[in-house]
């Protein structure tokens, strides 16, 4: 895939929706920008959160994220 970018007078670039799409970023997300051994540059997302992050807590319903509602769950199962 080949898509085309205007660098403005301040450096910045829109980078294009398909290319985006391909790597799986959203607004605000990072990317990095890395000089590869044939002169070229390679572009990567950063990913600062795991890829299972989306399905932690998947399989216990009723509990949410963190340690405190664990233990939140855990008092109100034992009934303290």
């Amino acid at each position: 895939m080949k898509k085309h970018a205007r660098i403005t007078s301040k450096g910045q670039i829109t980078v294009p929706h398909e290319i985006r799409r391909a790597l799986g970023v959203q607004p605000g997300d990072k990317l990095l920008f890395e000089k590869d051994g044939s002169g070229g540059v390679r572009v990567r997302p950063v990913r600062m959160k795991s890829p299972f992050e989306k399905y932690r807590g998947i399989g216990s319903p009723g509990i949410g994220r963190g340690r405190k509602a664990v233990v939140r769950w855990l008092r109100d199962l034992r009934g303290q």
